[in-house]
């Protein structure tokens, strides 16, 4: 693993994503990666039987282009010119199939040599910015909604730093179904790590909804959407747990809201637990400097506001300690020997959140309902012979 570097000012510097590749230097470090279990070998099932089946092609063709040309010779000196098109029409789908062989092993050598290259550039990128780069992590501890979707789970081209905060930007893939039904679900996230737990509340950008509504792989109970002052409603749609929309007024203060309205309208956002998550369905990692010094930008423009979420304290565990004066024993001490319990509105809570605002609801959006409703009538009428008197009452 590349280990971060941390100078006394860090400023964004793309050129490790644009310059001239070393190729020795590339190569060396994927040796590096895959000595240290990083990274698995290139030389997978699949690439190997590429590589044999396009041999054999090659070598067949070769074999059977000679052998054709052969005859060819004799033939046109015995049968005349029309004997080369009846020759020539084998030739032809044996020549294409052989060509479609050989680009897929041209395009599966250069794509192993172009993600060699692409993890090279983004470490000494990561490295250039006091950051560091890990190929990929499967099933990541992150308690965003979209890492407990699916299965085959994983984070790829991950780029940490941990000053003045804990940062991750990173894609993301799970899949879903099976069969003809298996999906794969790209997305790219940047993680947060705050200075406290605060309620579960997520930002629905309304720029990115599609027909059916939000693109937010979980779909939650409309009875917790908190309209908030001003324009924020045109970007974002908000939900809190009830009872927290208080709780949701302090931490989005109106210089807070338009941060994430100037600078985070085209991302969804989730906090939960103590982190906060950007997400948007693209690659976030990749070599374009542009989407860098987007993500840069973004992040930046938050951080400074963070801070303020650090006082957010829940009352409710407040009054949990105060019911309970037990729970304020330090260990080793014994309850008739505290002269008295304080006061509950003296007494300031630890960082937490209560059970009820930990995670929101979700439901089951109304389109599904009705999409399965139909579907279920469709069936019931078919199965008892209605569908064919009802056609031929339309007819």
């Amino acid at each position: 693993m590349s280990m971060p570097q941390h100078p006394a000012s860090v400023s964004f510097d793309a050129r490790p994503l644009v310059e001239p590749v070393d190729r020795r230097a590339a190569a060396a470090f994927t040796q590096q990666l895959r000595a240290q279990g990083r990274i698995v070998s290139p030389f997978t099932f699949a690439v190997v039987f590429s590589i044999v089946i396009t041999g054999f092609v090659l070598v067949m063709f070769a074999s059977v282009f000679i052998t054709i040309i052969g005859t060819l010779v004799a033939s046109l000196a015995t049968r005349g010119p029309g004997a080369f098109f009846v020759i020539l029409m084998p030739i032809i789908p044996f020549a294409l199939i052989s060509t479609v062989v050989a680009i897929f092993a041209v395009r599966a050598v250069r794509g192993w040599g172009g993600a060699r290259d692409r993890r090279y550039r983004l470490d000494r990128f990561a490295r250039a910015n006091g950051m560091s780069y890990i190929p990929e992590i499967e099933n990541p501890a992150l308690p965003g909604m979209v890492f407990n979707q699916g299965s085959s789970r994983s984070s790829s081209d991950i780029v940490r730093g941990d000053r003045p905060r804990f940062v991750e930007f990173a894609n993301y893939r799970y899949t879903t179904g099976s069969g003809k039904s298996k999906s794969t679900h790209q997305w790219g996230y940047v993680a947060v790590r705050l200075d406290v737990p605060l309620p579960h509340i997520v930002l629905d950008a309304t720029s990115n909804n599609g027909l059916f509504g939000s693109n937010l792989p979980s779909s939650f109970d409309p009875e917790q959407r908190l309209s908030l002052e001003g324009d924020f409603d045109r970007y974002f749609s908000l939900y809190c747990p009830r009872g927290y929309e208080a709780d949701a007024l302090y931490l989005f203060t109106p210089d807070i809201m338009a941060r994430f309205i100037d600078n985070a309208a085209a991302l969804d956002v989730e906090i939960v637990d103590d982190w906060m998550f950007l997400y948007a369905k693209r690659d976030f990692s990749t070599l374009d400097p542009t989407t860098w010094a987007w993500l840069f930008s973004v992040v930046g423009a938050l951080l400074d506001k963070l801070a303020q979420w650090a006082r957010w304290r829940d009352e409710r565990l407040a009054q949990t300690l105060a019911a309970q004066p037990s729970l304020m024993m330090t260990p080793g001490t014994d309850a008739v020997a505290l002269p008295f319990a304080p006061p509950a509105g003296m007494l300031r809570p630890p960082p937490g959140v209560a059970p009820p605002g930990r995670r929101l609801k979700t439901h089951v959006p109304v389109w599904v309902w009705i999409f399965l409703g139909g579907m279920g009538l469709f069936w019931l009428v078919s199965q008892t012979g209605m569908l064919g008197a009802f056609l031929g009452l339309i007819r």
